[in-house]
């Protein structure tokens, strides 16, 4: 099986790539089972260990809620058009406390960013600064003082952080062809 640029997924089994390097992708997935991207990511060991470790510490070492790095996630796999990463992070969403009306919403990323029914200040600040950074990189003045109204520094660059790493994501398995498994 390939993507549909062409680069062949590499197989789920001991032939994926050395086990210091295949262990810990597997350790930070349900079942251990690798995924698509993984087995895309292992035709580069070096790059697989560093995405492994970064998206590790965005996916459990932060303080930023797991509420609010889904929503960014899920945000930018709408923008994007990165139906591998919507599809894959719309359950962490829902398990992290977000709604199906959240979710709904999210298909137009700018109309949610007013919207006060479904989303808290915090969730709409998040949101506007997720929107500046994938569509414009510049981020106004305005956005900034908002997102530092509702959130600690630490959050903040975690945040930020958490925007600007699943851009990367989303731009990689777009360009690659990722499909869903």
């Amino acid at each position: 099986m390939k993507t549909t640029s062409g680069i062949p997924y590499l197989p789920d089994n001991d032939l994926a790539g050395p086990a210091e390097l295949v262990n810990p992708i597997r350790a930070r997935r349900t079942g251990g089972k690798l995924l698509n991207i993984d087995r895309i990511l292992l035709h580069s060991p070096s790059f697989a260990r560093g995405w492994n470790s970064m998206f590790g510490a965005i996916r459990n070492q932060l303080s930023l809620s797991p509420k609010l790095r889904e929503l960014v996630i899920v945000a930018i796999g709408a923008l994007n058009k990165a139906d591998y990463e919507y599809a894959h992070h719309e359950p962490e969403f829902l398990k992290a406390g977000g709604t199906k009306e959240q979710l709904s919403a999210l298909a137009d990323v700018p109309a949610a960013l007013d919207n006060t029914k479904l989303f808290d200040e915090a969730e709409r600040a998040t949101l506007a600064l997720t929107y500046e950074m994938t569509r414009n990189i510049t981020v106004t003045d305005a956005t900034m003082k908002r997102v530092r109204a509702v959130l600690p520094d630490q959050q903040v660059v975690e945040l930020a952080g958490t925007i600007a790493g699943y851009n990367m994501v989303s731009r990689f398995v777009v360009a690659i062809g990722i499909e869903l498994e």
